[in-house]
C-alpha cells in the first residue's frame, strides 16, 4: 500500500505544478513534497534535515523565504564574459563580472502564473547597481524539473534539471536545454547550448550553506563558476 502511495505522489508532482497536500496520506508521516517525490524517500533521507526544511515544501501565497550572504569566488574566462553578455538578451541569468565578490540575497516567492516558485537573487557590484538575477522552477518537462530564465513569460531559456544526492549536497544537474518562444519550443544542440550546468547546495552546520554553480560548455570548457555562502532569515 505505501508503494502505491508514494508512486501516486510521484507521478503528480512530476506532472502538475500543484502544490502538495499538507497533512498525512495514512495518519502517520505527512505526504512527501515535490522535491522528496522526484528524488525519492530514500535519497531524500540523506539530506541534513536543514536542507530538507528548506526545500521540504512549496510555499503558500504571500509567503517570502529570504537568505543572506555573500559571494566568495567568481571565475568567469573569456568565453563566460562573451556568453554572459549574450546572455543578457534573456534577463543577465550569469554573473557579468569576473572575480566579483560581496554581499548578496536570495527571494524565494511562488507565482502561479509562472508555475512555479521564482528565486531572485540580488548581487552587489562595487560601481555599479547590484545584477538582479531571476528565474522560476517548474515541476514539469521529461525530468519532471526544469528552471526557467527569460524577460518574458512567452519568451526564455528553459533548462531541463535532475536531481541527485552527492555526499549529502543537493545538487541540479542540467539534461538539455530548449528554447520558449509564444508557447513553442526549440531544442538546442550541446554545442550551441550554454553547457552543463551544475548547482550545489550544501549545508553548514544547519544555519548556513553554500552555493556552487559550474557552467562547463563541451567546446570551450569551463566558463563559469561562482562560489557562495548564504544562511537562513526567519
Amino acid at each position: 500500500m505505501q508503494a502505491v502511495l508514494e508512486r501516486a505522489v510521484m507521478e503528480r508532482a512530476v506532472r502538475t505544478a500543484a502544490k502538495p497536500a499538507v497533512g498525512s496520506a495514512d495518519g502517520g508521516r505527512p505526504t512527501a513534497g515535490p522535491f522528496e517525490a522526484l528524488l525519492g524517500e530514500a535519497h531524500w533521507s540523506q539530506l541534513p534535515a536543514a536542507v530538507r526544511a528548506r526545500f521540504g515544501r512549496r510555499l503558500r501565497a504571500g509567503e517570502v523565504r529570504l537568505y543572506r550572504g555573500a559571494v566568495l569566488e567568481t571565475n568567469l574566462p573569456l568565453a563566460g564574459r562573451f556568453l554572459a553578455t549574450a546572455a543578457r538578451l534573456i534577463g543577465a541569468p550569469l554573473p557579468i563580472a569576473d572575480g566579483a565578490t560581496g554581499p548578496a540575497s536570495v527571494t524565494v516567492t511562488e507565482n502561479p502564473e509562472l508555475g512555479g516558485e521564482v528565486w531572485s537573487r540580488l548581487y552587489t557590484r562595487a560601481g555599479h547597481l547590484p545584477q538582479a538575477i531571476n528565474s522560476a522552477k517548474r515541476l514539469r518537462g521529461p525530468t519532471g524539473l526544469e528552471e526557467f530564465l527569460g524577460p518574458w513569460n512567452w519568451l526564455g531559456l528553459v533548462m531541463r534539471l535532475q536531481l541527485s544526492v552527492e555526499d549529502r549536497a543537493l545538487v541540479f544537474s542540467s539534461k538539455g536545454y530548449e528554447v520558449a518562444l509564444l508557447g513553442w519550443r526549440f531544442g538546442l544542440p550541446s554545442w550551441l547550448s550554454p553547457g552543463l550546468c551544475r548547482i550545489t547546495h550544501r549545508d553548514i552546520a544547519g544555519q548556513s550553506f553554500l552555493f556552487t554553480l559550474t557552467l562547463v560548455h563541451p567546446v570551450f570548457g569551463l566558463v563559469c563558476r561562482q562560489v557562495a555562502e548564504f544562511h537562513d532569515v526567519e
